[in-house]
């Protein structure tokens, strides 16, 4: 009997994948291409009006027009810029705050209840009195970046960090470990998740802002480009400028997602 039960046994499947995500490399390029195929059968069809939407062949034309006469980096670059210098210093500052509320209760009773203020204020909004504290030059628009990437950051950072398990540190307490040897080796890398997810979002509202910022007192960045293409209802020109935003963010997702890769190699 009991042979017979082993020759008509089969092999359990493995069920501790844990969620892990499968690469279904192709399947994003797919989408767009069935989505760009989609568009231009649609103009050229007559069933979408060129009024409301141009064929992606059009806006194609129009990036190597920008390509050739030079306009594509004369606008990208200042916006490059200042993005870097906005995000960078918004999101340097923000972990480092987020990760001293997380740590230190006397930081968290003093700059939770003010962080909880600033965070709900719509950016955009402060711009006028970024431009008067700061000109109308690169300083309001860096500062404008830079504090739309700091609320967001500083609230993913300490909730990150909150979220760390605590059995875990009480573990390392019991092994004798140092302070600052829980924080180096368990906390930071515990949190590190949290903060990278939180850095996706805060990096999505500085393209936002960067727009924002540059649709007022900017000779050359997408957004002046935008606002110019909106101005003369130029539809080409402007969907090449929304697609540049597009790119843009797409950059810096999968920055973000190679950071991920390097520092997260210990999470199965």
């Amino acid at each position: 009997m009991s042979d017979a039960a082993h020759t008509n046994s089969r092999p359990v499947a493995f069920r501790g994948g844990g969620f892990a995500p499968k690469q279904r490399r192709g399947m994003g390029v797919l989408v767009f291409v069935l989505l760009i195929l989609l568009a231009e059968w649609g103009t050229r069809s007559g069933f979408i009006s060129n009024l409301t939407l141009p064929r992606p062949s059009d806006v194609a034309m129009t990036f190597v027009e920008l390509w050739q006469s030079g306009m594509l980096f004369k606008h990208l670059a200042p916006s490059l810029s200042r993005l870097a210098v906005g995000a960078t210093l918004g999101a340097l500052v923000g972990v480092g705050v987020g990760v001293m509320i997380g740590l230190f209760s006397y930081v968290r009773a003093g700059l939770v209840p003010l962080v909880a203020a600033l965070f709900p204020i719509p950016k955009i909004a402060l711009l006028p009195l970024f431009v008067i504290w700061f000109g109308i030059d690169e300083g309001s628009k860096y500062a404008l970046i830079a504090f739309g990437t700091f609320t967001p950051t500083v609230v993913a950072t300490y909730a990150a960090v909150d979220n760390v398990d605590r059995g875990l540190i009480r573990m390392g307490q019991s092994f004798g470990l140092s302070w600052w040897s829980i924080v180096r080796k368990i906390v930071l890398p515990g949190a590190m998740p949290g903060i990278l997810s939180g850095l996706r979002i805060s990096l999505a509202i500085a393209i936002i802002l960067l727009v924002a910022a540059e649709m007022l007192g900017a000779e050359y960045g997408i957004g002046a480009y935008i606002l110019e293409a909106g101005s003369l209802y130029d539809l080409e020109r402007l969907f090449a400028g929304v697609v540049i935003l597009s790119v843009l963010g797409v950059c810096v997702s999968a920055v973000i997602a190679a950071i991920e890769t390097r520092v997260l190699r210990w999470r199965v």
